[in-house]
């Protein structure tokens, strides 16, 4: 190596720090200790020439020291393997440690080492050398190492070390590790941790030796019977597959089926106690030689892993006749029996509390000293069982005596109480709680009651007396979430659970609700322009079905399967079966046109009022209006300003469109649309959750108040948990809770047999121009040197500005710099911008097939330039749609497009104001400019194309700037779960949440991606 000679030399010296393990250590004398790890593993490949090697200086000692993991010690010390013209001096302990490496590499490639029993604990694992006596060779350097390390004051060094490299190589992964895997499967873990008191049965238990006895031993507990309680028994089982368990029984307690074997002479009857139990005279006879001892020591194993009350004494005068007689009594009992007092030996007659001891604790004991134990094959099942109340519902809701009902209807119910499949009137189960006991038999099953459920429910029953004002809204939650907290703001413990047994004509209620395939479907209402498809007339039947009860609906279909038809559908049913007072439809200000166009075609008859605009009617003059028409409709902008005109009217029916407008509980519109009396509740919706399940819960707070709890115990029991754990048996909880309610369809399910074109998918990948990209990098730096220095609400918002600008970039320079047209030519050069280029090239090829497409974006700038350059590049004129447009400019626009008569190709759309509500489907191309972070927003403006009435395969386009943070959104979207089939989390938002080095990550754009 170039610059060193061999006159050069290093001394380097090795010892054992605890806690580090090996540690290589140099002087500064020769200057070459600067580079020490380099020199020294020059060669060293496991170490990747000295990079995994941590070099520090000690400034007390001032030595270099390189600190080296137990592993990678042996195999470097083993065999060093430093830079070939340097010369090292190893220190005498340096050599010690050196010869010990190569002494354990040869232990662990032949297999010399085992665990330690001696040191061995549930905490920490530890192994020794074996060295086979036959090596006397390996033996003698052993020796001589173990002494030289004794002489230098570290004998455990090799215990420690050995232990530290099998930990390291059982952590690694690598073959050891999966080695070692099997062993604790094959053994069970609790062997492997809890170390047994015999190092030989340990040593058999985790396969390190092997058993020669035949047979195998446990401690079985048997249930009582006709003749017998609880009883305590050892059972042996041949190691052959298949064989059976035998349970022995006392010595002679049955003469015939068993019997005693003789102790070897007198003076060993004396020595030893005699054998409590027997062998059965049909085992193998070569058991029989073995038995003697092997009882005597498994006995003696399981009285010491026993608790004290689990004990006894036995006397060493009596006869094997008398043992079997004392055998049961209790220690105290035994001892006071002539003779001397033999300890070590376990009660075999137990009682009902104490077999219910067993169960619980001592078997737990036993398996975790490595005894095997046989427990009768009901107690998993039973331990695992709570003592349930159930409310079975004696009223008659729900049945043709009482149809109407609604939430809050009290329902007459009797209380039972249930364990696992045996139910108890309160009188049965008020007895059982005086006797106190934890086992019992009822019914032909055993029942294990914990003492502190009893109690809490005594006390609960006698303080409320069985009673409680359980409402059809509680019934349906108990029914539908599997049981309801009856103490929900007990803290000190589990609250009470209680479930709901449902009474027949209340159970197929619930059914048909739940699976509307069910319901019987009403007839087309007569005066209904057009044809209902099958899935159409099952919605208005179920909306039909839930008025009878007084319960509101969410009708949720997929977008364009036309919840406007069913709706109006359903207003022309209620006409005709029984009248319809003056309804009130609530809408977005953007499809109140299409709702007048659709309610005209399909319900001509039906008089409709139009509440919008600044000539419409007030105070009483609106109220005979409403009187005078079926339907008002109106938009969420007026119903804060216009509250006290529209709550003056009781409507019959209530329908909000687009319903997730109202998601946010607290703003003016979502409480003056709650505020308002109907006798009846509609939400239509295509997405009932885009972000968060509170937005589930306003919908639901406005068509069934209350069904849904409070919003803190919705938050609480349900929107903390699951998006904190995505617990799916609390979604699966969630939905069923919520299914009887809500008719959710998609497109594409085969019942719905739409038959619609295909809706292809895909990302237009573009790069950023050299411009946007160092735009792009200044923001993403300025961001990130000024976030440690900001306060948590400065840093959010600085964070979701900074959003907002990176997406401007993305889009074109000129959305962020907003440079004067008057002053620069180049303002809004498509050049500056691959993405508008792309768009410019694409819409000129669609006008060219004579096709048609929409183009979404979330800048209202953005949105006009394109309009601009649309026309100039194509020559035609190009709509464009935001939230600024009048109604009668948006309906204008919405039917020149679809008139394929009139000169179009292009449709601009802001993503707020045209992404909800319309039918465009004279476009079968659909462009989505910039990325929207939820994918429930981005369907919803791909389906006003993508509906019923298309009839060409529809082509959605998703730009995608490569490098930026709008390829890392449309990762995001690609593993996003929409939320109405799946729980997802928070919006944009979640951003603000995020380290900076993850918002650096997050941000950073990737030069390579770059376009100049």
């Amino acid at each position: 190596m170039r610059g060193y000679t061999g006159a050069e030399t290093i001394k380097v010296d090795g010892f054992w720090k605890d806690g580090e393990g090996i540690i290589l250590a140099a002087g500064h004398a020769s200057g070459l200790t600067l580079r020490l790890r380099r020199l020294l593993f020059a060669w060293h490949e496991a170490s990747w020439y000295g990079t995994d090697v941590e070099e520090r200086v000690d400034e007390r000692s001032k030595l270099t020291e390189l600190p080296l993991s137990p592993l990678l010690a042996m195999d470097y010390l083993s065999s060093p393997d430093p830079v070939r013209l340097l010369r090292i001096e190893w220190t005498p302990r340096a050599r010690t440690l050196m010869e010990l490496a190569k002494m354990l590499r040869e232990a662990l490639l032949k297999g010399w080492y085992g665990p330690d029993w001696s040191q061995w604990s549930s905490d920490a694992r530890a192994w020794r050398l074996e060295v086979p006596e036959a090596e006397e060779e390996a033996s003698a350097r052993l020796s001589e190492l173990l002494r030289q390390l004794e002489t230098q004051g570290d004998r455990g060094a090799s215990r420690r070390w050995l232990s530290l490299i099998l930990e390291e190589m059982i952590g690694g992964g690598g073959e050891v590790a999966a080695v070692w895997k099997t062993t604790a499967a094959e053994a069970g873990e609790s062997a492997l941790v809890m170390k047994a008191a015999d190092e030989e049965d340990w040593l058999v238990s985790i396969g390190m030796k092997q058993d020669n006895v035949p047979f195998r031993t446990a401690l079985q507990l048997l249930e009582p019977d006709d003749t017998h309680g609880w009883r305590l028994r050892p059972a042996v089982q041949g190691r052959s597959e298949g064989s059976r368990w035998i349970t022995l029984e006392r010595a002679g307690a049955n003469t015939e089926n068993g019997n005693i074997l003789p102790a070897a002479d007198a003076s060993e009857r004396h020595a030893q106690p005699p054998l409590r139990f027997t062998l059965p005279v049909d085992v193998p006879f070569g058991w029989r030689k073995y038995f003697d001892t092997r009882m005597r020591k498994e006995e003696a194993k399981w009285a010491a892993a026993l608790p004290e009350w689990l004990g006894e004494t036995l006397q060493r005068t009596q006869t094997a006749d008398e043992a079997g007689t004392v055998a049961g009594q209790t220690g105290a009992a035994a001892a006071s029996q002539n003779g001397d007092a033999v300890p070590g030996l376990i009660k075999t007659e137990l009682s009902d509390n104490e077999a219910w001891l067993f169960l619980e604790q001592a078997s737990v004991k036993l398996l975790a000293t490595g005894c095997s134990v046989l427990l009768p094959a009901w107690w998993e099942t039973v331990r695992s069982r709570k003592l349930r109340l159930k409310a079975k519902v004696k009223s008659s809701v729900g049945s043709s005596e009482q149809s109407m009902f609604g939430l809050q209807q009290i329902v007459d119910f009797d209380w039972k109480l249930a364990v696992g499949n045996v139910d108890m009137s309160e009188a049965e189960f008020m007895q059982l709680a005086q006797d106190n006991r934890r086992l019992m038999r009822i019914g032909g099953e055993w029942v294990h009651l914990d003492p502190d459920d009893v109690e809490r429910l005594r006390k609960w029953l006698r303080k409320s007396g069985g009673k409680t004002d359980f409402t059809m809204r509680d019934v349906l939650e108990m029914h539908l979430r599997g049981g309801a907290e009856l103490e929900p703001d007990r803290e000190d413990a589990e609250g009470l659970e209680a479930e709901v047994e449902l009474n027949e004509h209340l159970a197929a209620w619930i059914g048909k609700l739940s699976e509307t395939s069910g319901l019987p479907l009403v007839e087309k209402p007569a005066a209904f322009q057009g044809e209902l498809r099958h899935y159409q007339l099952q919605g208005v039947s179920w909306l039909a079905f839930l008025r009878r009860f007084g319960l509101g609906a969410c009708l949720a279909d997929d977008m364009g399967l036309g919840k406007t038809i069913q709706f109006t559908a359903y207003l022309q049913h209620v006409m005709e079966h029984g009248g319809l007072g003056p309804s009130l439809l609530i809408c977005p200000t953007s499809v109140i046109g299409n709702w007048e166009k659709e309610l005209e075609r399909f319900a001509p008859e039906l008089r409709v009022h139009v509440h919008y605009g600044p000539r419409r009617l007030k105070g009483e003059e609106f109220a005979a209006a409403a009187a005078e028409s079926d339907l008002v409709i109106s938009s969420y902008a007026l119903a804060p300003i216009d509250e006290a005109d529209m709550d003056a009217v009781k409507w019959d029916v209530i329908c909000l469109d687009e319903a997730q407008n109202i998601k946010n509980y607290y703003t003016k519109q979502s409480t003056a649309i709650r505020g308002l009396r109907a006798n009846h509740r509609i939400a239509l919706t295509g997405t009932p959750m885009e972000n968060r399940l509170t937005e589930l819960w306003s919908i639901y707070d406005f068509t069934n108040p209350g069904y849904l709890g409070s919003l803190g115990e919705f938050r609480r029991t349900v929107v903390l948990p699951i998006e904190r754990e995505r617990d799916p048996v609390l979604i699966s909880e969630l939905q069923r809770w919520v299914n009887p309610f809500m008719l959710r369809r998609v497109k594409k399910d085969p019942a719905i047999q739409l038959a619609l074109p295909e809706k292809n998918e895909m990302q237009t990948y573009l790069s950023l121009t050299v411009e946007q990209g160092a735009l792009y990098e200044n923001i993403v730096s300025e961001l990130l040197g000024k976030l440690e220095s900001l306060g948590a609400m400065q840093r959010r918002g600085l964070i979701l500005s900074t959003l907002t600008r990176l997406k401007q970039v993305c889009d074109h320079p000129n959305l962020l710099i907003k440079e004067d047209e008057a002053l620069s030519a180049t303002a809004w050069d498509p050049e500056r911008s691959n993405k508008v280029l792309r768009l410019l090239e694409m819409t000129e090829e669609i006008a060219a097939e004579g096709e048609r497409c929409l183009i979404f974006t979330q800048y209202v700038e953005m949105g006009a330039m394109l309009k601009r350059l649309l026309e100039e590049r194509l020559g035609i004129p190009t709509p464009y749609l935001y939230g600024g447009v009048p109604k009668a400019g948006r309906d204008a626009m919405i039917a020149s497009f679809q008139d394929e008569q009139s000169p179009g190709c292009a449709f601009v759309l802001s993503l707020k104001a045209g992404g909800i509500g319309l039918n465009l489907t004279a476009a079968n191309h659909v462009f989505h400019f910039d990325r929207w972070w939820n994918p429930a927003v981005e369907n919803q403006a791909t389906d006003r194309a993508f509906r019923i009435g298309q009839t060409r395969n529809v082509q959605v386009h998703k730009f995608v700037t490569l490098g930026t943070l709008e390829e890392r959104i449309d990762d995001m979207i690609t593993r996003k779960q929409v939320l109405n089939d799946q729980v997802v989390g928070q919006s944009e938002n979640w951003i603000t949440e995020l380290s900076t080095d993850e918002l650096r990550d997050l941000f950073s754009l990737r030069k390579h991606k770059l376009k100049g």
